[in-house]
């Protein structure tokens, strides 16, 4: 299986608006691990670990996010690192 970890730094009004429990669900469904945090500045940070064209389709829909919610910018990291069990938010 080809896989890949991915980190996004989520910027617009994405904090308050249900962005990190539909990332969640998102990524649960497509069997992605890893985590979706609020950062101190205002932007999520998320983390996807999975089968590779999952995580592209999971970093594709950061850009849309929940109703409610307007994302101005994505910026993504490939990165390399143990792949966590589970996705959580913090």
């Amino acid at each position: 299986m080809d896989t890949c970890c991915a980190k996004a730094l989520v910027t617009g009004k994405v904090q308050g608006v249900w962005y990190r429990g539909a990332a969640q669900e998102q990524a649960l469904k497509a069997g992605i691990t890893g985590h979706a945090i609020n950062l101190p500045d205002g932007r999520v940070e998320v983390l996807m670990c999975g089968e590779r064209e999952a995580v592209k389709r999971l970093a594709e829909w950061l850009w849309k996010g929940p109703d409610g919610a307007r994302v101005t910018h994505v910026e993504f990291e490939v990165i390399e690192t143990h792949a966590p069990d589970d996705f959580h938010t913090g």
